[in-house]
């Protein structure tokens, strides 16, 4: 779209609109402040009180609430009619715009916050009018904004087609948004559960309103969820922030333990804890402009003096306040490229739009991963504890032994002592129990949440290809149905007329091809056919695997266990990886058959992550699995791959609780302890043969007949 500027004596130009969408900008819209809502439309339409716009985007941040006028003249060059102005900008209580021609009111419409979202003729949740402008016309307009809030105003032009395609993708980012904090506070909350560390509960409420926050501030919350009461969108805006705010203040302080590393600070956070309170206040006295610059005040000394908290911890070794710290870096950074677009120092585009969203997500996964590795420090501490205790222990039966050599009066005192000491060792032990099968419930957790995606991404691509036919069969069919009715309408027709309409009917059925409507139709009922074939084979698998809970011994199918594991891996499986199978045994066995998937899901897990971990990945990896009978009355399963191998050290300790080779924060070491103690439950055995570069096979041998123990 073309942007051509003609001064006239209201400082504005003319924009002339050629084709796709455009800005407003520059020295093309020119604007008034009525402080005291003196005038009418038709007392400024050929006013000179207007000033022309210096401002690549219309900002009055720092002007206090009133209403304001803007002048702008548009010029339609367009090869259809349908042109709408977009002010892309939810948080406007009222405006109004009026369309001029020759000097005189012909139109106007009124949108904004503070109307319901049934009121509004576009179902978006920024202002949007149509301009009503005929091709090769031109028509003054007048932009009348009332709000509570400071003012920024960028403002388009576009066909209603590129406004749905604009907003669509909009559409689709924030709800990539909303998921990722979705997710996030969920797979939080149950940490919290698991763990009781308080920093999570702060963390999750502060992840739910900061995600709560940014919709409301983009609009969607009025759209969503609550679009018939846009009166408690004004309280939102504060409220949200506040909350958010307040819960990262606490989070600040446990994360990074500031009570011990900072006293003084520490109480610092308190402050800013009374400025929020202050602007929830505020609302309730009407004051909102007032109570919005105090939380944008509040927000921006916040996040630089947790850099300067997270700094002064950092140095003195803290891992939690590195992690603050970078997560609170890339935050502000994006904030101040946020900011640069509204005062137009960057352009003003989808990417700058969603700054904050990507900066806040950001920080939430970086804020979580920070308190996943706290699980590890948990686990470092206690191991070193129990270390401790060990060597007391030992200390103690030492000092003991030659006490009773020197001084045999002090056996009994010294008897006490060790008896308490045995007490302390007992309840240590007990807590690192506990800690295990929280761990354990841990990693059934996180078999789990693979389970549920392999299931929803194996039955949403059938389900997808089947009501992709739906559309298209019901037209082929409606296409029959209207030959059929013209047919029948030949009962209806005078003996002169048949003829005439059976030509008529030959004509139609030879324009729509009814043969290959057949062939057609036919292709599709396959197709639908084949996707509920798909999503049958998929049921069965997940009904064979998901019996994870069965407590009972019974006669299974190993092979069937097998299958249905792969079925549900396939989603997370590389293309590069393909699957042999050699089901050579017979596959039934007395077994628990849930727990037999558990083992199958860890190994082969374990086998893709040693394949994807190699230095160079060949064009086609391998996973074998061969099942075969042995003489005595057992069958063997062995799973082989093509990844890099382990060390005999590694070999030897794979099995034992917590022991991992992966990343920090990426394994809770518990998947290969889980596999050995099902397959101690079956009495059977595991064995491992692999060489470093030359991949790793696990042969389970399990016996056929037996009763668990």
């Amino acid at each position: 779209m073309n942007i051509l500027f003609m001064s006239n004596a209201f400082g504005q130009g003319i924009i002339n609109l050629t084709g796709g969408g455009v800005k407003v900008v520059k020295n093309e819209v020119s604007y008034y402040i009525d402080s005291f809502n003196r005038y009418h439309p038709q007392d400024l339409i050929n006013s000179y009180l207007f000033k022309p716009s210096n401002e690549n985007i219309i900002n009055f941040y720092k002007t206090q609430p009133g209403t304001f006028w803007f002048h702008f003249k548009v010029a339609n060059l367009f090869e259809h009619d349908s042109l709408l102005l977009d002010v892309h900008y939810p948080l406007l209580d009222k405006i109004t715009l009026y369309k001029f021609k020759r000097g005189a009111l012909v139109d106007s419409s009124i949108s904004g916050l503070s109307f319901p979202s049934s009121a509004k003729k576009y179902p978006y949740q920024n202002p949007i009018f149509n301009l009503n402008l005929p091709k090769k016309d031109t028509a003054d307009y007048l932009l009348k904004v009332q709000t509570v809030y400071p003012i920024f105003l960028p403002l388009q032009v576009n066909s209603y087609s590129t406004l749905v395609k604009n907003y669509s993708l909009e559409d689709v980012l924030s709800a990539m948004y909303a998921g990722i904090i979705f997710a996030l506070f969920l797979y939080n909350i149950f940490i919290y559960f698991t763990v009781r560390d308080s920093s999570y509960i702060y963390y999750v409420i502060y992840i739910l309103f900061i995600g709560l926050t940014q919709i409301t501030l983009f609009g969607y919350s009025l759209r969503f969820i609550w679009p018939s009461h846009p009166e408690f969108n004004r309280y939102a805006i504060i409220l949200f922030p506040a909350i958010a705010g307040i819960s990262y203040n606490g989070f600040a302080r446990t994360f990074m333990n500031t009570r011990e590393y900072t006293p003084r600070l520490h109480k610092l956070f308190d402050i800013f804890n009374l400025g929020y309170i202050i602007a929830v206040l505020l609302t309730f006295f009407g004051k909102f402009y007032f109570s919005y610059r105090l939380i944008d005040f509040n927000v921006s000394a916040l996040a630089f003096f947790g850099l300067f908290v997270s700094v002064f911890i950092a140095k003195q070794g803290s891992r939690s306040a590195i992690f603050f710290l970078i997560a609170g870096i890339i935050l502000i950074f994006c904030a101040i490229l946020y900011a640069f677009r509204d005062f137009g120092l960057i352009p003003f585009n989808i990417f700058t739009s969603y700054l904050l969203y990507i900066g806040s997500a950001i920080q939430a996964i970086l804020l979580s991963i920070a308190l996943a590795d706290r699980i590890n420090v948990y686990r470092k501490e206690k191991e070193e504890s129990q270390l401790y205790a060990l060597k007391v222990a030992r200390e103690n039966e030492v000092l003991i032994k030659e006490q009773n050599i020197v001084l045999e009066q002090k056996v009994a005192i010294r008897t006490e002592e060790l008896q308490q000491t045995n007490k302390q060792l007992s309840k240590t032990l007990g807590d690192l129990q506990d800690a295990q099968i929280q761990l354990v419930e841990a990693e059934k957790m996180a078999s789990l949440g693979q389970l549920t995606a392999g299931i929803a991404h194996e039955i949403n691509n059938p389900i997808n290809f089947v009501k992709s036919n739906i559309k298209p069969l019901r037209l082929d069919i409606n296409d029959i149905f209207e030959i059929v009715e013209d047919y029948n309408q030949l009962h209806n027709l005078k003996n002169g007329d048949i003829e005439k309409h059976l030509d008529e009917v030959y004509e139609k059925g030879q324009s729509l091809d009814v043969e290959f409507i057949k062939t057609e139709i036919q292709q599709l009922l396959k197709g639908i056919e084949e996707g509920a074939e798909r999503t049958a084979e998929i049921v069965r698998g997940l009904k064979t695997f998901s019996r994870l809970d069965e407590a009972e011994l019974k006669t299974a199918n190993i092979h069937d266990g097998l299958e249905s594991t792969l079925v549900l891996l396939r989603n997370s499986m590389p293309k590069y990886i393909k699957i042999e199978k050699k089901f050579c045994a017979n596959g039934e066995i007395d077994c628990l058959p849930g727990k037999l998937n558990q083992v199958f899901m860890n190994i082969l897990n374990n086998g893709m992550q040693a394949i994807a971990e190699k230095e160079q990945i060949n064009e086609e990896e391998f996973i074998t699995i061969t099942t075969r009978d042995t003489k005595d009355n057992h069958i063997q399963i062995s799973i082989k791959d093509t990844g890099k191998g382990m060390t005999e050290q590694v070999k030897h300790r794979i099995f034992e609780p917590f022991f991992t080779t992966k990343a920090v924060g990426e394994g809770t070491g518990l998947g290969m302890a889980i596999v050995f103690k099902i397959i101690e439950e079956h009495h059977g055995k595991i064995d491992i043969i692999s060489e470093p570069g030359k991949g790793a096979e696990f042969i389970i041998t399990l016996p056929r007949l037996h009763s668990i123990s």
